[in-house]
């Protein structure tokens, strides 16, 4: 009897692994065909960073950004809440592009655009005391002002000087330092980074892919050297590398925070086996605003000249 059982055990347990497997390699594929047809859409807006096409971008992923956010905190059928997000969600990219048509700096209209976005949110949160949480409010409204930020300061790095260069360095960093970080983990990862927030990531992965995201922009500044007439300052090529992969791998655990603090899988579904837009270029966004603050605050700081 014993036997007998012990062998449907196993044959039970090979069935499951074999399905497993089968499923794993399933996701794998959807992912790949994705990531294929996303790269195929997405190439030619960079090359055509400088017109007109690369804000509508822009503008598309922080809308979709911005609905991802609404539907994560349970706030996107509240349409008093939401149209004012995501007009900021157009508004913001548009004047980080076109804002030299104005009497103000961009800066300075960036901050009275989420001023108020701010104060219409709070003043909202009065009328509508006892049927929407006032957290839920200022949930929405720090995710919200974070996000459109984070995508518009992919237009500012654009618009400065070597920018077709620059621009560049937020998806590589964080996309090379998260490769890094997970062959670093899988192959040498013993010792859990922060297992309440995302179990499979690893202190061995985490210096992993710090380390290849310096290595990976130094790289990148020696063929851009090679290929054009912009001079890479190397050291501050490493600097920002550093920086840009400690921010890309937090920008990672937040997204992994929220997603737990919601209890959901993903924030969308708009890339099959990828999730949605925050699922995909949660590190992206949280680089481009760093890189952008160390050209902002740092005299003289400059990855090409």
């Amino acid at each position: 009897m014993w036997t007998r059982q012990s062998q449907n055990l196993r044959v039970v347990t090979a069935g499951s692994a074999v399905s497993e497997n089968s499923e794993r390699i399933k996701t794998m594929k959807t992912r790949i065909i994705t990531a294929l047809i996303a790269l195929c859409l997405f190439l030619p807006f960079l090359y055509f960073s400088d017109t007109l096409a690369f804000l509508v971008l822009i503008q598309l992923l922080a809308f979709v950004s911005t609905y991802e956010i609404l539907r994560c905190i349970g706030l996107d059928k509240h349409k008093a809440l939401a149209i004012p997000c995501y007009i900021v969600s157009i508004l913001v990219p548009y004047f980080c592009r076109y804002s030299e048509k104005m009497y103000c700096g961009r800066m300075e209209i960036i901050f009275l655009i989420f001023f108020v976005l701010a104060f219409y949110m709070l003043s909202a949160g009065v009328f509508y005391r006892g049927k929407v949480d006032l957290s839920s409010i200022g949930t929405l409204l720090t995710m919200e002002m974070y996000v459109v930020f984070a995508v518009s300061s992919i237009l500012l790095l654009r618009d400065m000087r070597f920018g077709q260069y620059v621009y560049l360095l937020v998806f590589i960093s964080a996309w090379v330092t998260d490769t890094g970080a997970y062959f670093v983990g899988k192959s040498l990862g013993r010792h859990k980074l922060i297992p309440e927030v995302s179990p499979k990531k690893t202190i061995e992965g985490a210096v992993g892919g710090f380390v290849v995201g310096v290595i990976g922009l130094v790289i990148y500044g020696a063929v851009i050297g090679s290929i054009s007439y912009a001079t890479p300052q190397y050291l501050y090529l490493a600097i920002a590398g550093g920086v840009m992969s400690l921010v890309s791998m937090l920008g990672d655990l937040i997204a992994s925070l929220l997603k737990r603090h919601f209890g959901i899988k993903d924030f969308g579904w708009i890339l099959p086996g990828h999730g949605g837009v925050l699922d995909r270029f949660d590190s992206v966004f949280a680089t481009a605003p760093f890189l952008f603050f160390l050209y902002y605050f740092i005299p003289d700081f400059a990855l090409f000249i």
